[in-house]
């Protein structure tokens, strides 16, 4: 982001409301997420938040009942369902639908994808590493969570942490010293 100088920034401050409306709105409609961000806030006044996240698990269902047949083709999937997962926290600022989302997005792929992730292949390590990873992010995630929400996750956690080390995962879950209980 460029600093404006001082001058200009008293220049900018001394236009008429209207003018200094004009620039903001033209200013907001260059950037696609300020936008949603404001639509959520302003006309949804965040009552759409439980819709967005049922949207996101229905976006993961439709990708899971797809035909994947590859590690590289869900590694692709899953990292664009991840960046969606991103994009819908930058918008609601949900963290705990953030954790929820990565759950079961994981998950998911332990149990719809057990084909992939069940034995280790040269061709599916960038995804195996990929999940063990998404792993401990989402349990140093959960851990920074209020007590009574991490009760919330702890099953879903722990079946994701038991999936990690039973599949091809488990080198890397090592590797990562991830743990195999989430208390």
């Amino acid at each position: 982001m460029a600093k404006i100088e001082k001058n200009l920034q008293q220049a900018i401050l001394d236009l008429s409301q209207k003018e200094k409306d004009k620039l903001l709105i033209r200013l907001i409609g260059k950037d696609k997420l300020l936008i949603e961000k404001f639509e959520f806030e302003l006309l949804e006044a965040g009552e759409t938040l439980q819709e967005r996240r049922t949207d996101l698990h229905e976006a993961f269902e439709m990708m899971y009942h797809s035909y994947i047949t590859s590690p590289k083709a869900l590694l692709y999937e899953i990292r664009k369902m991840s960046s969606a997962i991103t994009r819908h926290l930058k918008i609601t600022k949900d963290k705990y639908g953030e954790v929820e989302l990565t759950i079961a997005l994981i998950k998911g792929c332990f149990e719809h994808n057990t084909y992939i992730v069940e034995k280790y292949s040269s061709y599916a390590d960038a995804l195996l590493q990929y999940l063990a990873k998404r792993t401990e992010a989402v349990v140093k995630k959960a851990e920074k969570l209020h007590p009574d929400e991490q009760f919330d996750f702890h099953e879903n956690l722990n079946l994701l942490l038991q999936y990690n080390y039973e599949y091809a995962t488990a080198y890397y879950a090592k590797e990562l010293k991830l743990p195999k209980k989430f208390d």
